[in-house]
């Protein structure tokens, strides 16, 4: 399987064929993200694997013992980085122009994407999480939506993912105490949809990939648009964008391919054309 690599500062990508695996790179402060230059790494990442149309499916993950760890505590109380700067007005603009950079990038992202969760995820960390379609938890991963324990609210956009990923009443109480769950108990909540032995989530979640990976890649994308968009749009309006996706998809190799491998009786050999 052919393998390419390229290494950014906060995020790391390794492509495998047509999956890409996303590892967020500093281990040393548990993966969060204190810095506007942090925030750029993941919104380029994200932004190569919707260019690059060789790339079906991504996996995120964390070096080291945490997922993420979410925000950089110190650097909000220096005031400095992607929080809290000398007023509330240039705080603002600062969640706009830092991290919340982040959930409009996956929401442009037509990639499907799967969060392999191998340690910590805490506030931001968890709604990264939340914010990939697919979820699987190491059995030692860890998950708090604790931003109420600073004080504070998700400033991310996790108030709208996480009650996409448990619903409200899972969300609220999450948001509301603050508490740490473990792998099974985020399993049992739906946080995640499996848990895997620690030393086999990468294996696991490269089984998954390999399976959407396996599938029309055109097809993937429009599906994920479709997914992604239908959460915010009337019955009506997701028939409409239904009836123009089909009517696309009609028209692929791919599409003419799996219909000759079905009557065929064979496997069939897509392309992504």
């Amino acid at each position: 399987m052919d393998e390419g690599l390229k290494m950014g500062d906060f995020v790391k990508i390794e492509k495998r064929g047509r999956i890409a695996v996303l590892t967020l790179n500093h281990p040393e402060r548990l993966n969060a993200i204190g810095e506007h230059q942090d925030c750029a790494d993941f919104v380029a990442a994200l932004e190569d694997l919707a260019a690059d149309e060789t790339i079906s499916v991504g996996i995120l993950t964390g070096a080291g013992k945490a997922f993420s760890a979410g925000g950089n505590l110190q650097a909000m109380k220096d005031r400095n980085g992607i929080g809290p700067l000398d007023s509330p007005t240039a705080t603002r603009l600062n969640y706009r122009r830092g991290v919340q950079r982040i959930p409009r990038a996956f929401q442009e992202c037509e990639v499907p994407m799967i969060a392999a969760v191998n340690g910590f995820a805490i506030g931001l960390g968890n709604d990264l999480a939340c914010f990939c379609d697919i979820r699987i938890a190491s059995d030692k991963a860890k998950f708090s939506a604790g931003f109420i324990k600073m004080g504070l609210i998700p400033g991310d956009g996790g108030a709208w993912a996480l009650p996409r990923a448990v619903g409200f009443a899972n969300a609220a109480e999450m948001l509301f105490t603050g508490e740490t769950l473990d792998a099974e108990q985020a399993r049992a909540m739906g946080l995640v949809s499996r848990v895997v032995p620690h030393e086999s989530l990468m294996d696991e979640a490269m089984a998954i990939a390999e399976k959407i990976a396996a599938n029309p890649a055109r097809s993937l994308r429009m599906a994920k648009r479709l997914l992604t968009d239908a959460q915010n749009m009337r019955l009506n309006e997701v028939l409409e964008m239904s009836a123009a996706m089909q009517a696309l998809a009609h028209e692929t190799a791919d599409f003419e391919e799996a219909i000759d491998a079905f009557l065929e009786k064979r496997p069939p050999h897509f392309t992504g054309k």
